[in-house]
């Protein structure tokens, strides 16, 4: 008898195990987790935080620069793959990156000849893109270490990132107070929401410098396909600074108001592709009265990956990956050749600082500087 009721007992737990499991691919609890993920030159930690929706996919953020360092997200037949550039530890991010995953800031993209005037002041900035500002600077928000905190939200999970940038960092004038927050959600949305003030007035434009790449890096970006909600672009000049033009794209390459393979007409026989060379241009956004402006659609035929973009900026700007070249080898041992990733970072218009005609991107004490971008990942 005693051999019988341990045998039922047995019996009973696996069972009761099994109906306990939850099948594959059923639903999970959203979590968010740290790890150490290295030290900088300072001996600053850099923390890693796993966030995880109930569908499993997954956003991996170090503090360094804000840098989502992984995006798990499935394919059309369900199979979660990395589709995000990037590295496997610290040392690859601190010895060479062209901002993989970052935060950029205090302003993203380029200033003409580095300096801007406000109020009859010249601020001069670092010459780091030939005789160019790019991207905050030296230092720009994607080398610093942020602070991060998670925060309870009721569809997702979200991670707050926070960083003080003082009076005249990198140039800039006033204390800059940064707030950015990932959220994660259920509906497999990652949004972006930024919260700057200062004390004294400057320019801010920040952006997400994630290289998005839906093969998982099996082949480049050209096959995949692009749809800019964007009437016009803004050329440039060689060094790749806006003329002040607001061109149509019709009729050029830089035509995607319906979707169209990138590389359909990324090496064509156009000036503005010369200087690119290839894609790293501004779209002017069309004019709409929702809170969420339709920005672009990203489509991957073999693996059905679709991302779409939803913000409350001007414009997009849409870069091809142009100069990786090989020589970065990043997550897994992967070499990024040429176009290996394509971003597409919400903005202002680059050089508006410079070009009065453009929206402004001023940001005055007492003010608070907000804005979102959402990009919403299915498969189709």
């Amino acid at each position: 008898m005693k051999i019988q009721n341990t045998l039922l007992l047995a019996l009973l737990i696996l069972v009761l195990g099994i109906s306990c499991t939850p099948p594959k691919g059923e639903a999970q609890e959203a979590t968010i987790t740290s790890a150490p993920f290295g030290k900088l030159p300072d001996g600053q930690e850099v923390t890693s935080y796993t966030m995880t929706n109930v569908n499993g996919v997954s956003m991996d953020v170090i503090t360094y620069g804000g840098i989502v360092t992984s995006l798990m997200i499935p394919d059309r037949e369900g199979k979660l793959e990395d589709v995000v550039l990037g590295y496997d530890n610290i040392e690859g991010y601190l010895e060479q990156t062209p901002y993989f995953g970052a935060i950029i800031g205090r302003y993203g993209n380029r200033i003409a000849d580095a300096k801007f005037t406000l109020d009859s002041v010249e601020y001069s900035l670092a010459a780091n893109n030939g005789p160019n500002h790019l991207h905050g600077g030296e230092v720009g928000f994607d080398k610093v270490n942020w602070t991060a905190k998670p925060l309870e939200v009721d569809n997702g999970v979200a991670l707050e990132l926070s960083y003080v940038s003082a009076d005249m960092e990198e140039g800039y004038p006033g204390t800059l107070t940064t707030s950015v927050i990932y959220t994660l959600t259920n509906d497999n949305d990652w949004i972006v929401s930024y919260e700057a003030t200062t004390d004294k007035k400057t320019v801010v434009n920040l952006t997400q410098h994630a290289y998005f790449n839906f093969t998982a890096m099996k082949d480049d970006i050209l096959s995949h396909e692009l749809k800019i909600n964007a009437p016009y672009f803004l050329p440039v000049d060689s060094t790749l600074i806006p003329t002040g033009e607001l061109r149509p794209v019709e009729g050029t390459p830089f035509d995607f108001t319906e979707s169209k393979v990138i590389g359909a007409e990324i090496d064509a026989d156009n000036q503005q592709i010369k200087y690119g060379p290839g894609y790293d241009h501004c779209w002017v956004l069309a004019e709409s009265t929702d809170s969420l402006n339709f920005a672009a659609s990203l489509y991957e035929p073999t693996s059905g990956r679709l991302m779409e973009i939803y913000t409350e900026e001007p414009a997009i700007q849409f870069y091809a990956g142009n100069f990786l070249d090989g020589t970065i080898t990043g997550k897994e041992g992967k070499v990024y050749n040429y176009r290996t990733g394509l971003c597409l970072e919400t903005q202002h218009y680059p050089d508006s600082p410079n070009q009065s005609d453009f929206p402004s991107v001023v940001l005055n004490p007492g003010e608070t500087y907000r804005t979102v971008t959402v990009m919403k990942f299915s498969t189709k």
